[in-house]
């Protein structure tokens, strides 16, 4: 006799958790805190589920997904969109946080995306820090825009924000430095990665932040969690563009800062692009077949544990 397979939906909300097992009509509703979280727990050692699946929700699954992950239960983050585009394939038209974790829990039983393990407490540290250092300098931008546009009584105020955003900025990046020197696996990551011309500090600790899979993945997998692996667009004879779709988007974001340097700096790359622009492709296209060729380099060169001058 085989085990049933318990593949669990879990629809998160600021203020609470709605959770669903597929196949079974009744659920659970929990508070989105500590205590409810704890609840939660509970309730989840008792379906001994096969697969937990939650939506990522901009933040608000933050403390279940790390709880869970604790309590050595298996749980995977995904995308919104993808549970989104399952429930219409399936005629579901209708969204309530019910019908929604229903949903979430049987695109798992289809789907069994891959479970996500726990990132460990400096990890999480590193990570938030990134997280934060980005939202600051996007702040930090839109108040130096505003200089220009803000009325004369209000252009002090403008300036004292944005010296307190400036000292606040440097503030997180010399806890940034402090926790790679405390790291010594860190430190290796950003040396091999800052070695390569045109990736720079900034863009070498959002990667080791943002992508701890660096060096463990092949090829395809790597470009395709990034988001620059290109989908087929055919239909019978019609061959359409190659697009790229989905991934992880701060790492996108920074290399594409760091093939812009790399095009003219990096004499590996800036032939590439040369080439590609040299047989008619547009320059958005040859920039991103760019950063994946800058991707797959970096994943090379971290798997063997070579510098630039190594690899080169």
């Amino acid at each position: 006799m085989t085990t049933r397979e318990v593949f669990v939906g879990i629809d998160v909300c600021k203020r609470h958790l709605e959770v669903r097992v597929h196949g079974r009509e009744h659920g659970w509703q929990f508070p989105n805190d500590a205590e409810g979280v704890c609840q939660l727990l509970t309730k989840l050692r008792g379906l001994r589920p096969t697969l937990i699946v939650v939506e990522a929700t901009g933040g608000y699954e933050t403390l279940a997904v790390a709880e869970v992950c604790a309590a050595g239960l298996p749980i995977a983050v995904v995308n919104p969109t993808r549970v989104r585009r399952f429930a219409e394939s399936l005629g579901q038209m209708a969204k309530t946080d019910r019908i929604d974790a229903a949903v979430i829990a049987h695109f798992g039983s289809v789907v069994r995306p891959a479970a996500q393990t726990l990132a460990s407490a400096e990890e999480q540290h590193l990570r938030a820090l990134v997280d934060r250092r980005r939202q600051v300098v996007a702040m930090l931008t839109a108040e130096k825009n505003r200089r220009h546009t803000s009325p004369a009584c209000l252009r002090a105020d403008v300036e004292q924000h944005v010296e307190w955003l400036q000292g606040k900025l440097k503030e997180i990046e010399a806890e940034i430095a402090r926790l790679i020197r405390s790291n010594p696996v860190w430190q290796e990551k950003m040396a091999t990665l800052c070695s390569v011309p045109g990736v720079g500090p900034v863009s070498a600790v959002t990667l080791v932040a943002d992508l701890p899979e660096l060096g463990s993945l092949s090829r395809q997998k790597i470009a395709a969690l990034v988001g620059l692996a290109p989908f087929n667009q055919d239909s019978g004879p019609r061959r359409g563009k190659r697009r790229i779709l989905g991934g992880r988007a701060s790492v996108r974001r920074t290399l594409y800062m760091s093939t812009l340097v790399a095009i003219r700096f990096n004499p590996v790359i800036k032939s590439f692009y040369e080439k590609l622009i040299r047989r008619g492709k547009p320059a958005k296209v040859a920039i991103t077949a760019c950063m994946r060729k800058l991707l797959v380099i970096l994943n090379a060169m971290m798997r063997k544990g070579e510098t630039w001058r190594c690899a080169a």
